[in-house]
């Protein structure tokens, strides 16, 4: 049974942020007695038992252990978030975890390009009938200044109607 605890820990530097009166939330969730050296304390805070809960779920408190030992010390934070993120999201979506959430993503930012590419094309358009109505016209031609414009005698018409 000692040795089975002990596989759990590491030598640490001093540095660690675990709090000597406060056990790691791994080794809460373990019952265990969490040690100075613990190797889940920097990275499972007691304030936030649910990432370690998810994390052990779906990789098991002993396969993370060992991952965490064989990765340089630097690397762990980046490692244990990873873990959080995909445990997350495998219980979430049991069959595509994290792949499915880069899915809906993909699918997104592919709606959203051709709802830019639409936006700019109307600017365009826009712009480009703009400059037509800005242009100074000819003096020489019977053309209207505006060609969307409605006869000066619109609406004067009288309409006698009587049913």
């Amino acid at each position: 049974m000692q040795t089975r605890f002990t596989s759990f820990h590491i030598n640490m530097s001093s540095s660690s942020t675990h709090h000597p009166s406060a056990p790691c939330a791994a080794c809460k969730f373990l019952r265990r007695k969490c040690i100075k050296g613990c190797v889940f304390s920097p990275y499972f805070p007691p304030e936030d038992p649910i990432k370690f809960t998810n994390v052990h779920k779906i990789f098991g408190a002993s396969n993370v252990s060992k991952l965490l030992n064989e990765i340089e010390p630097h690397q762990r934070e980046d490692a244990v978030n990873s873990l959080a993120y995909e445990a997350e999201a495998r219980l979430k979506d049991p069959v595509y975890g994290c792949v499915g959430a880069i899915s809906v993503l993909q699918r997104q930012v592919l709606r959203l390009q051709k709802e830019l590419d639409a936006t700019n094309a109307d600017l365009i358009r826009f712009s480009s009938n703009q400059n037509i109505l800005n242009m100074p016209q000819s003096t020489s031609g019977n053309y209207p200044q505006n060609p969307h414009a409605l006869p000066p005698n619109y609406g004067t018409y009288s309409w006698n109607y009587n049913p």
